[in-house]
C-alpha cells in the first residue's frame, strides 16, 4: 500500500480555523444552531471547531451532540462483519433549530442519509447543514453536497483517504492510500 500525506497537522489547524470562521459568518452567536459530529470520527472534528469557537473566538455555550447512525445505515446488513455501535450523546431536543453535521470525510454520503433518519428520533431541525474536512467529490452515490469543506479531493477507484486524529493517538495527518492489488 503506497501512502501520500494530502494534509500534515499544521494545514489541518489552519482549515479547522477557516471552517470556524464560516460556521461565525452564517451562525453568529450559536443560540439556535447545534453541532453533531457524526459517530466515531465525526466526533474528534466536532470538538476541535468548538474548542477554536469556544476558546479563540469567545463563543460560549455550544451546544454539541455526538450522533451514531449505526442502525440507519442501508448496509448495516451487508457487511462480512458486524460492525459496532457508538453511543449517541444529544441531551436536548433539535425541534426547530440549525443543526451542522461533522464528518471528516465525505465518501457515498450514506452516512449523512443515514445521519438525516437518525436525528429525526430527537425532533425536527429548523434546517440541516453539512460540514466535512474532506470532500471527495468524484464517489458520491447519493445527492449530497456539504455545505462547508475543508479540501476537496478527487481519488480513483482504489485509493481511499485515511485522517489520523491526536484524539487517537496519532499525529493529526490526511493521508491518500493506495491498496495495491497483487498480479498473478
Amino acid at each position: 500500500m503506497t501512502k501520500k500525506t494530502l494534509l500534515n497537522a499544521k494545514e489541518i489547524e489552519i482549515i479547522l480555523h477557516r471552517l470556524a470562521c464560516q460556521l461565525i459568518e452564517n451562525h453568529l452567536d450559536f443560540s439556535e444552531t447545534i453541532l453533531v459530529g457524526l459517530q466515531p470520527r465525526g466526533v474528534f472534528l466536532c470538538n476541535r471547531l468548538v474548542n477554536i469557537l469556544e476558546e479563540e473566538y469567545n463563543i460560549k455555550k455550544i451546544l454539541k451532540g455526538k450522533l451514531d447512525i449505526t442502525f440507519y445505515r442501508d448496509d448495516f446488513r451487508r457487511r462480512d462483519a458486524p460492525i459496532e455501535a457508538n453511543r449517541t450523546e444529544i441531551d436536548f431536543l433539535v425541534e426547530d433549530k440549525k443543526i451542522v453535521f461533522i464528518d471528516d470525510v465525505l465518501y457515498s454520503g450514506r452516512s449523512t442519509r443515514a445521519a438525516l433518519t437518525a436525528i429525526q428520533a430527537f425532533g425536527r431541525p429548523k434546517k440541516i447543514e453539512l460540514l466535512v474536512l474532506i470532500d471527495r467529490r468524484f464517489s458520491r452515490h447519493l445527492p449530497i453536497q456539504p455545505d462547508y469543506r475543508g479540501r476537496q479531493v478527487d481519488v480513483i477507484n482504489n485509493e481511499q483517504v485515511r485522517v489520523d486524529w491526536k484524539e487517537n493517538g496519532q499525529t493529526d495527518a490526511v493521508y491518500l492510500e493506495e491498496k495495491l492489488s497483487i498480479i498473478k
